[in-house]
């Protein structure tokens, strides 16, 4: 019975217009396309997460009376929206998690950017440090104590009078990596007030969110060991300015791209 103390009940009314957008689903993995402005896992907040939405999903899809298991072996931030892969059982949470760990799943995002990219391609090497207490991570010296290394390869996809739209693909797996590098050479993700951007981006329904998407991930299936690479579609109710200033984020008529070097 849906009550007002639970979880579906809370979900809904922070979200009433939000449904689980899977896009693969089998025994052992579920890969859905997160929002922005929903949690991947719950935290300190109390507010509900992505693991919540899941266990609701297959719990009632599959009528399961008790606890289901959902395990999350890598996170979205909060404000970024796109493909996120889930474990349905603890051994495919345990292969998948080897798999992120030696950096074997590739994974693409798309960004809009205050500003234009100096350089059409490339990867851009840093070294991270994260502020705990803050939540922020910036960029340090390279012998920095407790500085990991970030790698980023990235792809100009658009250029447009006051923004730029690309391609990058994470090496290394760093909290707030994409974000953080971007907004180490003057670019910040349009929406990015955390680091540097000057601009506010809301969805439709005013969940704040930042102009960066998890595009496509491609993983080892954990048992039958085949590659599979799934994607998931850009948010159709973005603000119309960047839809207008970005048109192949919408879909509609796509820049041609640079090649690759």
């Amino acid at each position: 019975m849906l009550t007002r103390a639970s979880p579906e009940f809370l979900l809904l009314r922070k979200f009433p217009t939000l449904n689980l957008d899977v896009l693969y689903e089998d025994n052992h993995c579920l890969v859905v396309n997160k929002p922005a402005g929903l949690l991947a896992q719950g935290d300190v907040t109390g507010d509900l997460s992505l693991v919540d939405l899941a266990s609701s999903y297959l719990k009632t899809k599959y009528q399961k009376p008790g606890n289901v298991y959902v395990g999350l072996v890598h996170r979205l931030d909060r404000p970024t929206s796109g493909v996120v892969l889930l474990a349905r059982t603890s051994k495919a949470a345990s292969r998948l998690s080897a798999q992120f760990r030696a950096g074997s799943i590739e994974k693409i995002y798309h960004a809009v950017i205050d500003g234009s990219c100096p350089e059409d391609a490339g990867e851009w090497n840093d070294t991270l440090w994260k502020d705990e207490e803050r939540n922020v991570v910036r960029v340090v010296p390279p012998n920095t104590p407790g500085g990991q290394e970030a790698r980023l390869a990235f792809r100009v996809l658009g250029r447009f009078p006051r923004t730029t739209q690309l391609e990058l693909r994470p090496i290394t797996g760093r909290s707030h990596q994409i974000r953080v590098q971007l907004a180490a050479r003057g670019c910040p993700i349009v929406g990015d007030r955390k680091y540097g951007a000057v601009s506010t981006l809301r969805m439709s329904d005013d969940r704040p969110r930042i102009a960066l998407h998890a595009q496509q991930l491609t993983f080892t299936h954990p048992t039958r060991g085949e590659v599979i690479s799934i994607a998931a579609p850009v948010p159709t109710d973005w603000p119309v300015s960047w839809s207008e200033a970005n048109p192949a984020m919408t879909g509609s008529s796509t820049p041609e791209a640079p090649p690759a070097q």
